[in-house]
């Protein structure tokens, strides 16, 4: 009988005779697959050796990548060798596997004596060999099977003289082949040198013929952005006016860099946006992308941080090599502080030394020995106070522009260009927006108003109104309003006079900012809040206002002790800012007339897990002191003001738990001792449950059912 074979010259079938049994027939077959898939490897090989890749010239044009000046193409290194390695490898691990299906039934010494006595095994079959007896039996279920009785050092002799007994000595000897010796000790050995090659093959094909396996570690991970490529210009950028002024002074040298140079100037050499988090330092960097038209390298500080020592300032000589090919451009650096830490402060760890190797080469790259005229470098950091002195001299950044928290004016325009993408009702107020919305950075107003069109879309409006922009601005400041969660009737009374006490403070307090809005919804962490609408940016604060906010803090805990006639946690978040206030206003603005006009808080370089003290044990107890005075200070003018205004403060709190939410001129309103006319929360809820019922029928209150379901506000649709 024929075995059809596969030819792999012709692909056809072919019929060979299986002289060797089913291991040769096998090991023929798999001995021309691996032939066939030797081929396919060397094939593609060569034809990626035909293939010349090209890259971009610094002037735009393509050149072959492996090609070499004055001679032939070079050739990348082939792939076959290690596809013939592999299916060899493969070949040979298949082969034991074979040998390890082939070993057949494993019996006992007893039963292979009883066999060998019935004349079942073959005798002339028996083989001694390391590690086995093997044998072939024959028996009437199964004419032929192969028998093995394994073999271990300590038991190994007295069977095998055993199986001599047994047989009178009618056994073949034989050892193991030492083929499979050297199979078994050099096969690891030989992977591992095939593995090496191939990843140092790659290594160089990679790093363009140099490097060896490590060289791509040492290239920059960088990114150059074209005007198409951000899609930002400065026209996107608002709010930081004059910080975009300063930048336009650079892209304009760079454009036109002789209209500076004629009269002796130099182009910066460096500038560093210094700014707090989402103030537009980036996106000031996209602008300057999508304005210039030089080329632009965007990396990050953290990308010069590898695994391996040096790795960082080899990618900064990378980038700075190219970039001087490239020249005129622009190197931005986002987050500088990731390298350009203070040397030699603080604690070391494991990658210090990395670290100012890196920053030493980059202070040589931008003013060293070797001139980089050409190379504007963009810095961003909102840590400008641990940056390494030699890193912020004048020659290496030669201007510091503060990108500072936009104003009312500043957040009016950011408004604007972030509502220029969705659809705004007729009737909403930017300004007011803006106006009730200082300290917020322009990644926050941009919340606002995705977080406003998210809302609208989710109560199927056509437009963003007014009120998505409220809710979404006490979103983005204070967290997300539970209105599901159901609180207990003393605990919805509790908080009602909790956030009473700090709405009536806000509204007697001259000096303190006017009142927007009181609401005992849960929001965030917090139980209610009480929102304030500042009249003006304040640039500073003043020590009247300090004195007002640190009252209208205290009045929480005063108005629900005496309305309960118990204390709560519910005030620790008051607490903690009264104290701080009281400490800051003590240790770092000088306003204790007994501790003088001096300041007491170290610096904050954050280098150190220790914090600075720069005075003595005295003058702490002395501090201490003046932070418990004053806060109690303001516990007792607040106390006695909330008693001398109680029937207000009760008025307030019985209108949050009837409505949930006043505003200002509620407050006002029922301050006056007027009466609030709209429908509470309970009544809407029964008239959308009415409406909801069949005609006919009547929806009864439940017993105890208070006067507005505790942690719900129901929406007009």
């Amino acid at each position: 009988m024929n075995t059809p074979q596969f030819d792999p010259s012709s692909g056809d079938v072919a019929h060979a005779s299986p002289r060797g049994g089913f291991r040769g027939l096998v090991s023929g077959v798999i001995a021309q697959l691996a032939a066939q898939f030797a081929a396919q490897f060397a094939a593609k090989g060569r034809e990626d050796s035909r293939e010349e890749p090209t890259k971009k010239t610094p002037g735009g044009g393509d050149k072959p990548r492996n090609k070499a000046p004055g001679g032939p193409p070079s050739m990348p290194p082939s792939r076959g060798l290690f596809g013939v390695v592999s299916v060899l490898l493969l070949v040979l691990l298949v082969f034991m596997l074979m040998n390890t299906a082939e070993r057949g039934k494993t019996i006992t010494l007893s039963e292979f004596e009883t066999a060998y006595t019935n004349q079942t095994i073959v005798k002339e079959s028996v083989e001694v060999r390391d590690t086995t007896v093997r044998a072939i039996r024959r028996t009437a279920d199964n004419p032929e099977e192969t028998v093995v009785i394994p073999l271990n050092p300590a038991t190994s002799q007295a069977i095998v003289d055993r199986v001599d007994t047994i047989t009178k000595g009618n056994f073949k000897s034989q050892a193991a082949s030492p083929w499979m010796y050297m199979v078994m000790v050099f096969l690891p050995f030989v992977f591992l040198i095939m593995l090496i090659w191939y990843l140092v093959s790659r290594g160089l094909k990679n790093a363009g013929g140099g490097g060896g396996m490590l060289g791509n570690f040492g290239k920059s991970r960088h990114r150059t952005l074209t005007k198409e490529m951000t899609g930002i210009t400065f026209v996107d950028v608002a709010g930081i006016d004059e910080a975009k002024e300063e930048v336009s002074e650079i892209i304009e040298f760079l454009r036109n860099p002789k209209k500076f140079t004629k009269l002796g100037g130099r182009i910066p050499r460096g500038v560093l946006l210094v700014g707090e988090p989402g103030c537009g330092k980036t996106l000031l960097a996209k602008a300057i992308a999508g304005e210039a038209d030089v080329p632009f390298f965007s990396i990050s500080g953290s990308d010069f941080v590898e695994m391996f020592v040096g790795v960082g300032a080899s990618r900064v000589r990378d980038l700075f090599r190219q970039a001087k090919e490239s020249a005129p451009c622009i190197i931005f650096l986002d987050e500088i502080d990731a390298v350009g830490r203070r040397r030699g402060g603080g604690f070391t760890t494991g990658g210090h030394d990395e670290r100012e190797q890196t920053l030493n080469a980059i202070l040589v790259e931008m003013d060293g020995f070797v001139g980089s005229d050409g190379v504007i470098v963009v810095a961003a950091t909102n840590r400008a106070d641990v940056l390494d002195p030699a890193l912020v001299r004048p020659g290496r950044f030669d201007r510091q522009i503060v990108v500072p928290l936009p104003d009312v004016k500043g957040r009016v325009e950011i408004l604007r260009v972030h509502a220029k993408k969705v659809k705004l009702s007729p009737d909403v107020d930017l300004e007011r927006v803006a106006r009730g919305t200082p300290m917020f950075s322009g990644a926050d107003l941009a919340a606002i108003i995705n977080e406003a069109a998210i809302a609208a879309t989710m109560s199927n409006k056509d437009f963003v109104e007014q009120e998505d922009l409220e809710e979404a601005r006490d979103k983005v400041k204070f967290g997300r309003s539970k209105k599901s969660r159901v609180r207990e009737k003393d605990e919805n009374k509790l908080v009602a006079f909790h956030e009473a006490g700090h709405a009536v403070l806000q509204a007697l307090m001259p000096d303190a900012d006017p009142l927007h809005k009181v609401t005992i919804i849960p929001r965030g962490s917090m139980g209610g809040a009480t929102f304030t609408l500042p009249e003006k940016d304040r640039m500073g604060y003043g020590l009247k206002w300090l004195k007002a906010t640190m009252r209208v803090l205290c009045g929480g805990r005063i108005a629900e002790a005496k309305a309960m006639d118990d204390a709560s946690s519910g005030a620790s978040m008051d607490i903690s800012q009264v104290t701080r206030l009281a400490r800051t206003m003590i240790v770092e603005w000088g306003m204790s007339e007994k501790l003088g006009f001096v300041r007491y808080s170290g610096e904050d370089t954050r280098e150190s897990f220790v914090a600075e003290k720069d005075y003595s044990d005295t003058t702490a107890d002395l501090i201490d002191s003046e932070v418990r005075r004053m806060v109690e200070e303001a516990y007792s003018d607040a106390k006695r003001l909330l008693e001398a205004n109680w029937e207000k403060v009760v008025a307030v709190a019985e209108a949050l738990i009837k409505f949930e939410t006043l505003s200002s001129d509620d407050v006002k309103k029922l301050m006056r001792g007027e009466s609030l006319t709209r429908p509470s929360v309970s009544e809407l809820l029964r008239a959308e449950a009415r409406r909801k019922l069949p005609d006919g029928a009547v929806v009864a209150p439940q017993r105890g059912e208070p006067d507005a379901p505790p942690g719900v506000l129901p929406t007009p649709a």
